[in-house]
């Protein structure tokens, strides 16, 4: 296994350096079929840290940061099958060849930069590997090259560098605090920590995760440190504002994760769960007010996004064995089914011309397979069933009301219930409100195959583990609830 997790963290280089070639054939079905091999890689690694983390030098893998390697991996086959149609209609602009260049060198890093990040064995380099992200999804936000983009990608670098410099210091604290107690050379690798922890000073342990929250809680789109992300997922690429929601908010909430484990293992539950806890709640507000007034579709699945970043912080917070499995399901499936919405919503805009849900119309006419999918990847974010996010939901409350934690677990039902009604609001408008009078609908047909089939991929991923997850996930998720604490 110690293979494996060299692989994971060389294979997306060969797509990146293959794409400096210019030749974009070739980078395609590189960058295929490296995105379909490191999904392979991640689900090899499932039954092997069942028993215990597996290492290699500074690689480490456990069961927690596998379950963030197979939403990352698996998005990334998905966005590069759908890039290939993607692309496919700027084939005969002057400037493609140098788009293409960027575009693929800056998506298989990017992929490569997440993947790394769960396989980092210290707090260090787990924020080296997530500040790589932050540069790397900065220049793929800006790639179109047009006045919002490069607004969006300024704001993004302002906030993100700024909380990842929060990010930092949390690092240097918790460093201090480990110092404490190992000695001024160890090197902030997690199990020493861990093992540690009891010994460890609480009042810097406490300052440590809090600045962790804040700092890394930027990226993950958490309320206050959230308002770059709307921007930047509404102006990047479709395939990488894929990427932003569905892998690297859930990356750097696994930074967090890290964190908290600490904090739990020092401090108690207490403290760690109610910090998470509001922010969680305050994030899930934000972003079901604003789910109902927006026309932006790229936006709505960006807030949609902060919503679900939300569940997960609430999920910890409530602390139960059951709703902290639900998280770790939750990771997988919100992967999938962002995935599948902004792909879909790529191929409207693509085909409409236009981002704003008031102007599209009819497209249950127009796009015959994306239209129907779109709607399906949108039910599956409000947790309708039988997809997985319903399984994950109904677990994190489930969870919440078994440890007597009833009023947020309420708050938790009614503010989802929000976010539903303006996703699908907007939704049932696109889809099946017929166009004005006189009004041009563009021709019946989808723009690419290629775009259409990681969204079924996507479909048959939510559907099987909202209706049977296999053994060998659901031994990862148990293991991973033991390595977080569920229950303690």
């Amino acid at each position: 296994m110690p293979v494996v997790l060299v692989l994971l963290v060389t294979v997306p280089l060969v797509p990146a350096l293959v794409a400096l070639s210019g030749r974009t054939r070739a980078t395609e079905a590189v960058s295929v079929v490296t995105g379909v091999a490191s999904l392979g890689l991640a689900v090899a690694l499932v039954p092997a840290v069942v028993d215990g983390p597996v290492r290699f030098g500074f690689l480490r893998a456990d069961a927690v940061s596998v379950v963030f390697l197979l939403g990352t991996a698996f998005l990334y086959a998905a966005a590069t099958v759908y890039s290939v149609g993607y692309l496919a209609s700027e084939r005969d602009d002057p400037g493609f060849v140098r788009y293409a260049r960027r575009f693929y060198l800056g998506l298989n890093l990017f992929a490569w930069s997440m993947m790394c990040a769960p396989l980092m064995d210290g707090l260090a380099l787990l924020w080296i590997a997530i500040e790589i992200t932050t540069v790397v999804s900065a220049l793929l936000v800006a790639l179109d090259d047009t006045d919002n983009a490069a607004e969006a990608a300024w704001k993004y670098v302002l906030l993100a560098s700024a909380g990842l410099g929060i990010g930092l210091l949390a690092t240097i604290v918790m460093y201090y605090a480990g110092s404490t107690v190992l000695g001024g050379s160890y090197d902030l690798a997690f199990a020493p920590l861990l093992s540690a922890g009891g010994a460890l000073p609480h009042t810097a342990v406490q300052l440590a995760f809090v600045l962790a929250v804040i700092g890394f809680g930027t990226k993950v789109g958490l309320f206050p440190v959230h308002t770059w992300l709307p921007d930047a997922h509404s102006e990047a690429p479709t395939p990488v504002s894929a990427m932003l929601s569905g892998s690297l908010l859930a990356v750097s909430f696994y930074a967090v994760l890290r964190y908290y484990q600490i904090a739990v293992a020092t401090l108690g539950p207490t403290f760690p769960r109610t910090v998470l806890l509001v922010f969680g709640v305050l994030s899930l507000l934000l972003a079901a007010l604003y789910l109902l007034e927006q026309r932006d579709l790229k936006r709505l699945l960006a807030y949609s996004s902060v919503e679900h970043m939300g569940i997960l912080a609430i999920g910890i917070g409530l602390g139960a064995p059951l709703a902290v499995a639900g998280v770790l399901l939750h990771v997988i499936v919100h992967a999938a089914a962002k995935g599948n919405a902004f792909f879909g919503a790529g191929v409207l805009v693509r085909k409409y011309g236009t981002k704003d849900t008031g102007t599209i119309r009819s497209c249950l006419d127009t796009l015959p397979w994306t239209a129907p999918l779109f709607l399906l990847a949108i039910l599956a974010l409000s947790a309708m069933p039988p997809f997985g996010l319903f399984r994950s939901e109904f677990q994190i409350v489930a969870g919440g009301l078994a440890a007597a934690h009833n009023t947020v677990t309420v708050v938790l039902v009614v503010l989802v219930t929000v976010a539903f009604l303006g996703l699908s609001v907007a939704t049932t408008r696109m889809l099946f409100t017929p166009g004005a009078a006189g009004s041009t609908v563009p021709s019946r047909g989808e723009p690419s195959a290629w775009m259409v089939a990681p969204m079924l991929a996507g479909l048959v991923v939510l559907v099987v583990l909202g209706i049977h997850p296999p053994a060998d996930l659901a031994d990862l998720l148990t293991r991973g609830v033991a390595e977080l604490g569920g229950g303690t």
